[in-house]
């Protein structure tokens, strides 16, 4: 028989854990809106994605075809996709973009609506289909596609009539996002001719019609919705960059938003990050007499899209044979093989690291630690909101002799809203840079070149709400020399 003992001490077992305080972990802070949807947080973390410019231009070393072309010229005696996506795996690229139809109206595609297409090319004896051959390489490797279909279609007789027109588009439009698999990206600007400047786009159609059609797709344009062109051909945006903007105050082809599409908007409505189109080359397609850019440029490019808060698109167009020529495979190998060396090793990693405050106190898991560790973007130092909104900072303090860097990576936790306005970076208490947005990363080469530092601090002086930052990266850079060193 039990004791009388026993049972008290059962009763009193439970009593104790009935009255226990359970222990939460403390909650995030409320996001800043807009916020970025699943799709574009994928696109942003992509980084660099390849352009593939190719068509009848190719073969007749222009930019701009007439329309006139005769779709015989078009014969890429050796068209290898999977060579094209073995560059794109090699340089990092986890998707390209190919140009379905440019300005002259060439399809790579055999389309019901148009006989000004690879149907009436030698290649493949008029059989082959350029985007069905892309489609076919990059998907065992892991590759995604888009695809630019032109507005401005200088060969078709319906350009310049808006109903019929904007019927053969949407036509067109139809085939490519219903016979090619899934489409990530779909590109369009709004490019007119001369002949018919008052042409109409009915670019909500279209833009309805590509969300029925693949709801996990990326729509680009001037305007978004998803994407929007950072207002230049350069590869650069503005040293003060947003992913946020008021869409109602955008248009398509509307020269005069650039420096707004360049800057963004700290008080935009509409999650809208900017995407940095520029090629390898001069031109957008291939020409014999055109060179790669200089590794230093590229890198320079790098610096002021990637680093800017955006992303890369960089155009790597295939030759007259159908293959991404081999000084353009060189040079994209030694810029992937520079961005590795530059960013594969944080100086920071083991450093001390503490900070003004962190949310929920010691524990509370939004410690000056997490921006040291592999997640970029759902990890992430948070200060307290009850703390002098001016003086919000996380310090790092070198182990041993310190460390020889001259790049400083921030990014910020843009799963909760962009924030950050304006910082400051001090090495062992000297100013070193300045700048003002940061979003999904911001890059600063130091002008002075190579620092030895102890410690670095960085200062957020203007921030929307308590800044989030989710990583920080201490780097050397041996490409970059700053006049005078």
């Amino acid at each position: 028989m039990l004791s009388h003992s026993f049972f008290a001490t059962i009763l009193l077992s439970l009593f104790r854990l009935s009255i226990s305080k359970p222990e939460f972990v403390t909650t995030p802070p409320l996001p800043i809106l807009p916020l970025p949807s699943y799709s574009q947080l994928k696109w942003q973390q992509r980084e660099i994605i390849m352009f593939l410019h190719f068509g009848v231009n190719t073969f007749t070393d222009t930019e701009r075809g007439t329309g006139k072309e005769n779709p015989a010229i078009f014969n890429p005696t050796g068209l290898n996709a999977a060579q094209w996506v073995d560059t794109a795996v090699e340089a990092g690229v986890s998707l390209v973009i190919l140009t379905a139809k440019h300005h002259d109206g060439f399809c790579l595609w055999p389309s019901k609506y148009t006989d000004h297409s690879v149907i009436g090319s030698p290649w493949e004896n008029g059989h082959g289909d350029v985007i069905q051959m892309l489609v076919e390489a990059a998907k065992p490797r892991g590759i995604d596609v888009g695809l630019y279909l032109s507005p401005w279609d200088r060969h078709d007789r319906r350009y310049g009539h808006d109903k019929e027109y904007n019927e053969f588009y949407l036509a067109q439009l139809q085939e490519l996002l219903s016979n090619y698999g899934s489409v990530r990206e779909i590109w369009f600007d709004g490019a007119k001719g001369t002949d018919a400047p008052n042409m109409s786009y009915y670019f909500s159609d279209w833009f309805s019609m590509v969300n029925e059609l693949q709801s996990s797709i990326n729509i680009f344009s001037d305007a978004g919705p998803n994407i929007r062109w950072v207002g230049n051909e350069n590869g650069f945006a503005g040293k003060t960059c947003w992913s946020t903007i008021n869409r109602s105050s955008l248009s398509i082809g509307n020269a005069s938003i650039e420096d707004y599409l360049s800057t963004g908007d700290p008080k935009g409505t509409d999650w809208l990050p900017a995407e940095c189109d520029v090629s390898i080359q001069t031109g957008w397609f291939w020409h014999k007499s055109e060179s790669p850019k200089k590794l230093s440029k590229l890198l320079e490019i790098y610096y002021k899209s990637v680093g800017r808060n955006c992303l890369l698109l960089l155009n790597v167009p295939p030759n007259t044979t159908g293959l991404i020529s081999g000084y353009d495979v060189q040079r994209l190998r030694e810029f992937t093989t520079a961005i590795d060396t530059i960013f594969g090793t944080n100086l920071a990693e083991k450093w001390y690291v503490k900070s003004s405050s962190q949310r929920g106190g010691k524990g509370g898991g939004f410690g000056p630690e997490n921006v040291l560790d592999s997640d970029h973007l759902w990890t992430y130092w948070a200060p307290r909101d009850d703390q002098d909104e001016d003086d919000y900072w996380i310090e790092f303090k070198g182990i041993d002799d310190g460390a020889r860097f001259n790049v400083v990576r921030i990014q910020e936790a843009i799963g909760l809203g962009q924030r950050i306005k304006r910082h400051e970076i001090y090495v062992d208490g000297d100013r070193v840079a300045s700048g003002t947005t940061v979003g999904y990363k911001r890059l600063h080469r130091l002008k002075m070149g190579v620092v030895h530092g102890h410690s670095v601090r960085i200062r957020i002086t203007e921030s929307r709400g308590v800044p989030l930052v989710s990583s920080v990266g201490l780097h050397f850079d041996p490409f970059w020399h700053p006049r005078g060193q």
